[in-house]
């Protein structure tokens, strides 16, 4: 394996072990519905955190395989690239499905960083929470084959 891909190869282990320490700690839906306005904010920011680490891995891959992305609308550029088969460059690394799921924590994400000074809505909160708990099923194993893709290239 050549350098660029056994350093992307570990960079990618490390972000899925962040990704699993962020869903132990996530909890279930239906406890937004009666916690404080600071404890919304300790799962907005896990969830936020847990977009995060899913965008690095993206943006690495990206990185390693393709042209630059746009300055502007980078981060769904880079969440739309991940779902494209570019084979022989490299195979997608999410399926619809999966890209749905982050798409909604991506745009969270956004509204998360720019609410300065409003609370946070309950229900929208279960809403993104119930889409990252969908998600975990998903994403490992397309994940783990894009690391089978990489171990195989010389």
């Amino acid at each position: 394996m050549r350098e660029k891909y056994l350093v992307l190869d570990r960079n990618v282990r490390a972000d899925l072990e962040t990704i699993d320490r962020l869903y132990e700690a996530l909890g279930s839906p239906e406890m937004t519905e009666s916690i404080s306005q600071e404890d919304l904010i300790v799962v907005a920011y896990r969830l936020h955190s847990l977009y995060t680490a899913f965008e690095n891995i993206f943006r690495n891959i990206a990185s390693a395989f393709e042209n630059q992305l746009s300055q502007e609308s980078w981060h769904r550029e880079v969440l739309q690239r991940m779902r494209l088969d570019l084979t022989p460059l490299r195979p997608a690394v999410i399926d619809t499905e999966a890209f749905e799921k982050l798409d909604e924590l991506r745009r969270f994400r956004h509204v998360f960083r720019t609410m300065y000074g409003l609370d946070l809505d309950p229900v929208r909160l279960q809403v993104v929470l119930r889409r990252a708990l969908e998600l975990k099923p998903l994403y490992r194993d397309r994940i783990e084959r894009f690391l089978t893709f990489l171990q195989g290239i010389e």
